[in-house]
């Protein structure tokens, strides 16, 4: 079986407003895959039900054939879209902690990215810019190795020169077989790597299509298509 993600009705409502409305659609390995749309849309609700979060109001996602849990966080890696460690901690810190808590830690992995960045081990996370929390909470979210990447809004906020700097680590820190599944308004930047896209709008899956389809059949660019269906 080659999907790793399956959402059958999925639907999440809080309070009488529905976040999602009865998704369904299923995502592949070894895929980079955008999850596309406006602000308010439903990805970072998607994102905590993959991630056993939120649970459902109706329906159910799978991951490898489980329902969110213990052995679904197993081979998740989830790169939340605010910040979520301690101002007050060292780099290494946050490797012991990652290392003692995920058995797919990767040090080297991280230890090699965090050099290339000239970050110091020492260095603390209250004396970075923004920019530069945002490379180290993405190091240790990609030096996993996880079937499953979720990253929400992994480039919202930096400079151009910092989201290149993500992109490539995106591209350069995943398994062949693993699948990406990336949240952003952003489309023109990361257009580039994507396999596969998903649109969402008000809670609603409007389109999933291979990039190739959408460049071949439609004879337009991801960006563009975005643009139309939400006409931005």
């Amino acid at each position: 079986m080659n999907e790793l993600v399956t959402c059958e009705n999925l639907t999440k409502c809080f309070g009488n407003r529905p976040a999602l409305s009865d998704l369904n659609f299923s995502l592949e390995r070894g895929k980079i895959i955008g999850l596309l749309g406006p602000n308010g849309s439903g990805k970072t609700t998607l994102l905590k039900l993959i991630n056993g979060l939120l649970v459902p109001t109706k329906g159910e996602v799978r991951i490898d054939g489980n329902l969110p849990g213990v052995e679904t966080r197993k081979i998740i890696s989830y790169l939340p879209d605010k910040m979520f460690l301690g101002n007050w901690m060292h780099v290494r810190d946050l490797i012991e902690y990652y290392a003692d808590f995920f058995s797919d830690f990767d040090r080297s992995r991280a230890t090699a990215m965090l050099e290339s960045l000239q970050i110091s081990p020492d260095d603390r996370l209250k004396t970075m810019s923004k920019g530069t929390k945002e490379k180290v909470q993405l190091i240790l979210t990609m030096s996993r190795r996880a079937s499953l990447y979720c990253l929400d809004e992994p480039i919202a906020g930096v400079d151009p020169a910092a989201r290149d700097y993500i992109l490539s680590t995106i591209l350069n820190n995943y398994d062949e077989n693993a699948t990406i599944l990336i949240s952003t308004h952003l489309i023109a930047d990361v257009e580039n790597i994507l396999d596969e896209v998903l649109f969402l709008r008000d809670g609603q899956l409007k389109l999933q299509a291979s990039v190739e389809d959408i460049r071949t059949h439609q004879g337009t660019s991801v960006d563009a298509l975005f643009r139309e269906v939400f006409k931005c």
